[in-house]
Formats: C-alpha cells, sequence, structure tokens
C-alpha cells in the first residue's frame, strides 16, 4: 500500500512540472495575429496602386506617308445640266495642288452659255471664266485617309458677251392692254466681271486616288462692266445676279489626285494603359 502510494505521489509530480513547463512556452496571440493579416490587406491595395504609379504613359510613333500632287476633275453638275435645261450649256474644270499638310492651291476654268427668260426681256450670256485661291483642310483624317472637308477663298474673272434679244416696256396703265414686244437682238462683245467667293467643300475618296465631292459657294461681285442701257442678268462662272452685287454658286465634281512625290511624318500618339486586375 505504502508503495502505491508513493508510486501515485510521483506521477502526480512528474504532471505538475509538465504543465509548468508548458505554461512557461510563448504563444502567439490572436490579437497579434489579427494584426498581421491587417497589415497585409492594407499593404496589399498600396503596392496595387504602386505599379498603377509605374505604368508610365506609353509612346508609339507611327510613320505616316503623306501623298502631294495634282488633282484634276470636272464639275458634273454644270456637264450634265444641258440634258434637262434646253437654255444652258456649260463645263468646269477643277484642280488643286497640296501645298502642305493642310494647304491646297485651287483654281476652276469653264465656258457658260444661259439663255434667261424674263417677265420683261429675254437676253443670253456666253463667255469664259477663271478662278484662283486656296482650300484649308480641316479634316483629321485617320491613317491612310486622304479625305477633305475645305473651307477656301477664290479671286474670279470672266469674259463674256451679252445678246439682247427682245424686251417689253412697262406700262402702269394697261387700259388698252400691254405693249407689244419689242425685238432688238443686239450684241453686247468684251464685256468683263470680277468677283470674290467663299466655298464650303468636301472630297471623299471612292476609289483608289478618284473622289468625288461637292461645294457651295457664297460671292461677292467687285468689278462689273455692264452695257450702257442693259444690265448683265447673268455672268459666267459667277451665275445670275439675284441681288445686286450678291450671288451663289453649286458644283459637284469627280476628279482624279496623280501623286508626284511623298513626304514621311511622325505622328506621336499618347496610350495610356490601365492596370489588369490579377485573378
Amino acid at each position: 500500500m505504502k508503495h502505491t502510494l508513493k508510486f501515485i505521489t510521483s506521477i502526480c509530480l512528474l504532471f505538475s512540472v509538465f504543465l509548468l513547463q508548458a505554461q512557461d512556452v510563448p504563444e502567439i496571440s490572436k490579437d497579434k495575429k489579427d494584426k498581421k493579416d491587417t497589415e497585409v490587406k492594407t499593404q496589399k491595395p498600396q503596392t496595387e496602386t504602386v505599379k498603377k504609379e509605374v505604368q508610365d504613359v506609353k509612346k508609339d510613333s507611327v510613320v505616316k506617308t503623306d501623298r502631294y500632287g495634282l488633282r484634276v476633275g470636272v464639275d458634273l453638275y454644270k456637264l450634265t445640266r444641258g440634258l434637262y435645261d434646253k437654255d444652258y450649256k456649260g463645263i468646269e474644270f477643277v484642280g488643286d495642288w497640296r501645298l502642305t499638310k493642310k494647304y491646297y492651291l485651287a483654281a476652276e476654268l469653264g465656258y457658260e452659255d444661259k439663255t434667261t427668260n424674263d417677265d420683261r426681256l429675254t437676253s443670253s450670256a456666253s463667255g469664259t471664266y477663271i478662278k484662283g485661291g486656296f482650300d484649308y483642310n480641316f479634316y483629321q483624317n485617320w491613317l491612310d485617309m486622304e479625305n477633305l472637308i475645305t473651307i477656301g477663298m477664290r479671286g474670279g474673272f470672266s469674259t463674256f458677251n451679252q445678246e439682247l434679244h427682245s424686251y417689253k416696256i412697262y406700262n402702269p396703265n394697261p387700259y388698252w392692254g400691254e405693249l407689244p414686244e419689242i425685238s432688238k437682238d443686239q450684241k453686247y462683245s468684251g464685256l468683263t466681271a470680277g468677283w470674290l467667293e467663299v466655298g464650303l467643300g468636301l472630297k471623299a475618296q471612292v476609289v483608289r486616288n478618284v473622289f468625288v465631292g461637292f461645294g457651295v459657294q457664297l460671292k461677292l461681285l467687285v468689278m462689273n462692266n455692264e452695257p450702257s442701257d442693259f444690265e448683265n442678268l447673268y455672268i459666267p462662272g459667277f451665275n445670275r445676279t439675284y441681288d445686286g452685287s450678291f450671288g451663289v454658286g453649286f458644283n459637284y465634281t469627280v476628279s482624279y489626285f496623280i501623286p508626284i512625290y511623298k513626304k514621311k511624318t511622325m505622328a506621336s500618339e499618347v496610350v495610356k494603359e490601365t492596370a489588369k486586375k490579377k485573378k
């Protein structure tokens, strides 16, 4: 019995020593573990922002080739108008030469023969004209495109003849009816006129080197050599004088571009890249 008590007592002493040693081992608290996790979590988005800041703006140098040359064409509106208007015949040739990236020298040369049938008179005008000036292309093309949206200015000059066929004298008191029409058939030669015009135009490349375009013009007559007893109702190149010194114009053209030489330019494109999220 005594031996048994001694054995139990020794086991209890060994167990108490084991418990004391176990209490001396340092333990990692849950609070400390949670703090480390929160620090890691807070540092993770900071690294992502650093990555975004490190990705600098990327500059790509693109080599673009601009073609320079002569574009020539014809005004389809004047060319086809004679098919449905028996009082009109005309043709106009158009051309431009590319000077710089945005500026073009431009000119038009044409001939018109127009008969005007008014309430009081019938007359016809025929002659040639020339216009010259420049166009500015304010359209920003995509790479390898050559379309144009232009605003331009021209100075025009025309030399022509007028022929007065017949006229009626105005009678303010037509009690006995209208006075008979007077046939004259008088021709006035060597007439001239000059004007300025501002135009807005569009040219689009439909196939390689072939352009279709249209434009409108607002004109101001600055010089007009008229007969002594007759007004110029129609001036070739200027069109009809609707309100004294003002006129309007319209054209619909098809033209062909003849490339002469090329220039290479460096177009810097700034591309901003966003960071990709890791899955």
